[in-house]
């Protein structure tokens, strides 16, 4: 791929990396980059820092016609949505559309492991790439766990495989060029993202990315207890292995008498583990089952097990004041990882929930609130949407529970700590995205952190 010389636009410089990344990778090509966002200078200061110095034309607060008429490619932000007009622009005009993603598939020479599912890529992606590293140092992990990957192509070769995150942004995207992973692991599947997909079977149809473009020589690992990811077993073309929390599998990793066992190897004791709930067990089986496929030492998979504390935003303590516990669960943008974490810690919980509306049901979660939950705090968006759930599943209950609306993340954690006691638990586990009242689930964690950190 010459790129010397050529014009491409770069939509979207996004905060977490990949345009910074693909700009970065496209300037070092010798391409004549253009990076145009409907954010201003103030809102992506940290990217456009990390730019200074380089030779590109910016373009913030908007997009202009002729930068997607007049080049040579354009390369796209995953979050930009499909029917934007200024796509259609370069389709209009025949200007070839790339992602980062779809540009590092196609140059990468390394074999790729591929992480999918709504909730436990991140934790499952770092845990693969812990063990893959004890019998290949240079593993690199990357996708949407954050960062961009074009700028490590020089240092990747056919011995070492790469690991990645990938969304279902990014693999509706991959189904354009039909490109999948060589490994194909998915974690689990429940409504996420309806506000851009639209409904739950769009959805899944462009998770089911990671595997329909496999090729005989490839593989799947699949959860074997999600009854929608078993069921891709009959849509795939190479060979399927599964990962089961509640049945023995083959060639698989489950449990059996509360050890971790793979093929006819038993890795460890699940108590063992310093990662937290069920969910987090799920996610090291589908890691152990890749690594066993890659053939690390069951020794050296139990040390990482025994060592992998929880990643920053995923049920990370965060530290405890007057004997009550603080938790950030930032990374929970879904009601199913919200109820996966109130299954997990103990104590009276008091729970910090809300935000942006993805379109997602909160009935479920409602009842889950009324069982475990001792006070509600909720902020955001949909704040009203669940204290009305909430409310209607106390009363069919007979239960009284606490709810406040709080006008910000200050106020609710200033009212969890005054409504609080030893012994209990305050928990920020949104259930919902973030972009309502800050830039992204990173800056909400972070946030709540230095907050807790003041009391």
């Amino acid at each position: 791929m010459d790129l010397r010389g050529r014009k491409v636009t770069v939509m979207g410089l996004g905060l977490f990396g990949g345009g910074l990344g693909v700009t970065c990778f496209l300037v070092s090509k010798g391409a004549q980059v253009t990076v145009t966002d409907l954010r201003g200078e103030k809102e992506l200061k940290e990217s456009l820092e990390a730019l200074s110095g380089l030779p590109v034309k910016l373009k913030l607060g908007g997009h202009e016609e002729a930068d997607f008429r007049d080049t040579d490619m354009v390369v796209v932000n995953p979050a930009v949505p499909k029917d934007s007009p200024y796509l259609k622009i370069a389709r209009d005009n025949g200007v070839p559309i790339e992602t980062e993603m779809n540009l590092f598939f196609k140059l990468c020479k390394s074999p790729i492991i591929g992480v999918t599912g709504t909730n436990g890529k991140t934790t499952t992606v770092a845990l693969i790439g812990e063990m893959l590293r004890k019998i290949e140092p240079r593993t690199p992990v990357g996708g949407n766990i954050g960062g961009s990957m074009l700028d490590r192509l020089d240092d990747l070769s056919d011995e070492v495989p790469v690991v990645l995150e990938l969304s279902s942004f990014q693999l509706e995207d991959l189904q354009t060029i039909h490109k999948s992973p060589h490994i194909a692991v998915v974690t689990n599947l429940t409504p996420n993202h309806l506000d851009r997909h639209g409904t739950i079977e769009n959805y899944i149809k462009a998770k089911k990315g990671i595997i329909l473009n496999q090729t005989r020589k490839d593989v799947a690992i699949l959860n074997y207890d999600d009854t929608v990811v078993s069921s891709w077993k009959k849509d795939c073309k190479g060979d399927v292995l599964f990962f089961s929390l509640q049945h023995p599998v083959d060639r698989g990793a489950y449990i059996e008498n509360d050890q971790i066992v793979v093929g006819e190897e038993r890795i460890c004791r699940t108590e063992e583990l310093l990662l937290p709930g069920r969910h987090s067990l799920s996610n090291a089986l589908a890691a152990v089952t890749v690594a066993w496929l890659c053939k690390v030492d069951s020794e050296a998979i139990a040390g990482v097990l025994r060592g992998f504390k929880a990643l920053e935003h995923r049920l990370e303590f965060v530290r405890e004041v007057s004997g009550v516990k603080y938790y950030n669960d930032s990374i929970a943008t879904t009601p199913e990882a919200t109820i996966a974490a109130l299954n997990t810690v103990k104590g009276g919980i008091i729970l910090i929930a809300g935000g942006s509306d993805k379109g997602l049901s909160y009935v479920q979660l409602a009842r889950i609130i009324v069982e475990r939950v001792k006070s509600l705090l909720l902020i955001g968006e949909t704040a009203d949407q669940i204290a009305r759930l909430v409310k209607e599943e106390s009363n069919r209950r007979g239960r009284e529970l606490k709810i406040c609306r709080c006008a910000s993340l200050e106020e609710a954690v200033r009212r969890a700590e005054a409504g609080s006691q030893r012994g209990d638990t305050v928990v920020m586990s949104p259930a919902c995205a973030s972009y309502d009242m800050f830039r992204n689930f990173d800056e909400r964690g972070k946030r709540f952190k230095g907050l807790v950190w003041q009391l």
